[in-house]
């Protein structure tokens, strides 16, 4: 998305935020005919980028004192701020090619993330680092689900292995992750009792009922005495 600009507002959309953001700024008119060809390109390339750029269009004939500051000759003229000052431009209508370099120049270095090597790392931060570049990785969700398990964080383990399809070696970790489930609460004495009434007694059952919604569908016992309900009452 573009922004108008006009020389009050220069200030504040385009120096201001390229503190933050690398700006680019468009001196074009309505009458300049390259510049109608090359603003529906840069609008294009800046919103491709989601935000990590930002793109100021600047009415020339409007905008006199914003033209001097540049000391544009001709339009198109475009020109790249980041913290202030300028960092790169050009003069004159571009081929799309030339302008997605341009602007691409502008975007962050994107970090190149080896799940191996994190995953051989074996800490937490760095598994949780793995598990954000490539969520679906089984042996790295494995590795972190075991992790939190020797931590005695097993809900956490289990809404882990949530997130990726049941294979052998996933059933294997859920199977320890819900036998080393320590609960802190007596919701199985509770539920044993209640489960000898729910067929005949509906507040018996209602209160079953609540206390698996208190558990949640995260806790392993959730499931079970789901089932246990339903053979009782069938």
């Amino acid at each position: 998305m573009a922004i108008d600009v006009t020389d009050l507002t220069f200030q504040k959309e385009v120096i201001d935020k390229s503190m933050i953001f690398p700006v680019i700024v468009d001196l074009w008119a309505p009458w300049c005919g390259p510049c109608k060809t090359l603003g529906p390109i840069l609008e294009k390339l800046v919103d491709a980028t989601k935000g990590q750029v930002i793109l100021a269009k600047v009415d020339v004939d409007k905008c006199p004192q914003i033209a001097q500051a540049f000391q544009a000759q001709s339009i198109p003229a475009v020109y790249a701020m980041k913290d202030g000052k300028i960092l790169d431009g050009f003069v004159g209508a571009q081929p799309e090619h030339a302008v997605s370099e341009f602007v691409n120049k502008l975007l962050p270095e994107v970090e190149v993330v080896d799940a191996k090597e994190l995953l051989a790392k074996g800490d937490e931060a760095s598994l949780r680092k793995a598990l954000e570049a490539e969520p679906t990785n089984e042996a790295v969700v494995i590795a972190l689900a075991e992790m939190l398990v020797a931590r005695n964080d097993c809900m956490a383990a289990l809404e882990v292995l949530k997130t990726i399809p049941e294979t052998d070696r996933v059933r294997v970790a859920i199977a320890a992750a819900r036998s080393a489930f320590i609960p802190d609460d007596d919701y199985d004495k509770q539920l044993t009792a209640l489960l000898l009434s729910v067929k005949t007694d509906e507040q018996a059952k209602q209160q079953y009922l609540d206390i698996l919604l208190k558990m949640g569908p995260n806790d392993p016992r959730t499931s079970d005495y789901r089932k246990k309900l339903t053979a009782q009452l069938f």
